[in-house]
């Protein structure tokens, strides 16, 4: 009897999972405990294993299209087996993928049929007779609007096969490649490099190299789509007579300079006489190529010092500037702590604390310890301690209930290229300083090498940012949703301190606690950082 097969939930933030590849297609068979999909989740991509036994009669997603959770990601059960009725009571209409199944083929993206919830509509012009296909911006990940292009690996005119790389894409998460499905001529590209494109926008069109791919792209439009961003214009063979008759000057035989409009402009902004500067291009065209490699204090061969007075250059300074596209992860990152700032009431304090001891502790232990401890991994261990004496820090703020956490996750803030991430410590309160110090530098490597497993960076119960290596002595920091607190941990800096009524010099460190006012209180979060305090100031109270 045919089973429906519903998207699992594969991370606790997660809402819908993308088909990153299918390993089975309609018609196959697959058993119990083999590999179907790859699923891309909002963390990371993960194999999904079938739990059933069968023929595969109906996939609910293409390869780059997303499925909700609890949505309809297959159909399992007997070879030729009617599962129409079963779509109908889960609430999902079969129409492109029972056609699909009876041709016995996976679902390919095409320009016919993007997605396979969607009959096509009617089509205004015909494009029957067209042998080119429109490649979509597929979405490769749940939060993805758009992808930006970071490299294009073919161009306009290539051929290109099925599996070859064709470009690499930027998404809000990692830059990821993308292989062609298709097989054919590249005839036209959707953006340039570092542009955008919106998810389903048109990526590219593939085809014989003589196909009709304007037309395939105005019926492409016409059915309620539209390229993500204003197509470019096409290389060809030879420039457009239009662009290059806008693009250079008259003959030079009546009295005026071939030069390319942006080269004029960029001598004129430079202060150079375009007169002096040979051109390269055809006919002795003057290019930008040419302008950028002008030197104008080359005194041309033969000519005479002149004695006319000094006069200063007309550009003594010019301005720059370079608007650098904002990353996919940079822009995730500053939704959420966006989010985070402007939801939650925060509200900060700050503790001196006496390291003094703390600094000894960590001499005398690293002469016997086997992996060097550094005062991060101190704090950790500290802060573990005492949360473990103030549970009422230790909670999760959920919208409509708190969450009183009985178990201590420790997220330590680590940054990296494109923006910060942050692996959590698990039962931090339960392990040695060694313990601690060891995975914490195995996190932060996954971290910088975008290794990082979902459960490395899941469940948080609290956390920790510490700028203190970086030289800073105080700040505050954004708290980690669910997360009610977060520590931010500064230098420690050698000053004067009163200890027995005298001045004598001191190690001091600034600790300051984030919290949220919904589910902390002042005096909550203060008796919390009294404890920790203590046992920053005396650490030998931690291995107790």
């Amino acid at each position: 009897m045919a089973e429906i097969v519903r998207m699992p939930k594969m991370s606790d933030t997660m809402t819908e999972g993308v088909i990153a590849k299918w390993h089975k297609k309609v018609g196959d068979n697959v058993k119990s405990g083999e590999l179907m999909a790859e699923i891309e989740t909002d963390k990371a991509t993960m194999d999904y294993e079938s739990f059933n036994d069968g023929t595969v009669l109906y996939l609910g997603a293409n390869e780059g299209q997303a499925v909700k959770i609890n949505d309809v990601l297959a159909v399992v059960g007997k070879k030729g087996e009617d599962f129409t009725d079963l779509l109908k009571s889960a609430g999902s209409t079969p129409a492109v993928e029972t056609k699909a199944a009876a041709a016995g083929s996976a679902p390919a993206t095409s320009s016919g049929g993007a997605s396979v919830a969607t009959a096509a509509p009617a089509e205004k012009i015909d494009t029957s007779g067209i042998k080119a296909e429109i490649v979509l911006m597929p979405k490769m990940s749940d939060t993805m609007t758009e992808g930006v292009i970071a490299a294009w690996h073919k161009k306009v005119g290539d051929t290109v096969k099925a599996g070859e790389l064709m470009a690499e894409i930027e998404t809000d998460k990692a830059t990821m490649e993308y292989e062609s499905y298709n097989t054919g001529t590249v005839l036209y590209v959707g953006a340039k490099e570092k542009e955008p494109v919106k998810v389903n926008g048109v990526l590219a069109i593939i085809g014989e190299p003589n196909a009709d791919w304007q037309t395939l792209l105005k019926a492409h439009q016409a059915n309620g789509s539209s390229p993500a961003a204003p197509p470019p214009a096409q290389p060809a063979a030879a420039p457009d007579p239009a662009v290059q008759a806008a693009s250079v000057h008259e003959s030079s035989s009546n009295g005026r300079i071939k030069a390319s409009p942006l080269a004029k402009k960029m001598a004129k902004d430079l202060g150079f006489d375009i007169g002096k500067i040979a051109g390269s291009g055809e006919n002795g065209r003057i290019t930008r190529r040419d302008v950028e490699n002008y030197k104008p204090s080359a005194t041309p061969p033969g000519a005479a010092k002149s004695s006319a007075p000094v006069v200063l250059p007309q550009v003594v300074g010019k301005e720059s500037f370079e608007d650098v596209p904002v990353s996919q992860m940079r822009k995730t990152i500053a939704r959420r702590l966006a989010e985070s700032k402007f939801s939650a009431p925060h509200f900060y304090l700050t503790m001196e604390i006496n390291m003094d001891k703390a600094v000894e502790a960590r001499k005398s232990i690293n002469e016997v310890s086997p992996v060097k401890i550094s005062f991060n991994d101190i704090v950790i261990k500290a802060t573990a301690a005492a949360l473990r004496q103030h549970p009422d820090v230790n909670v999760s703020w959920l919208g409509d209930k708190m969450r009183k956490n009985q178990h201590i996750h420790i997220g330590v803030a680590v940054a990296v290229k494109d923006g910060l991430l942050v692996p959590v410590v698990r039962f931090a309160d339960n392990k040695s300083l060694s313990h601690i110090s060891v995975e914490v530098k195995d996190l932060a490597q996954k971290a910088h090498d975008k290794k990082l497993q979902p459960s490395d960076w899941e469940g948080s119960t609290f956390s920790i940012s510490n700028l203190g290596m970086f030289g800073i002595e105080e700040f505050t920091a954004i708290i980690n949703p669910p997360d009610a607190c977060i520590l931010a941990v500064g230098g420690i800096k050698e000053t004067a301190v009163v200890k027995n009524g005298q001045l004598v010099p001191g190690n001091v460190m600034k600790v300051t606690l984030s919290c949220d006012h919904r589910a902390v209180d002042g005096a909550v979060g203060s008796a919390f950082l009294k404890t920790l305090k203590g046992l920053l100031e005396d650490p030998v109270r931690i291995l107790i």
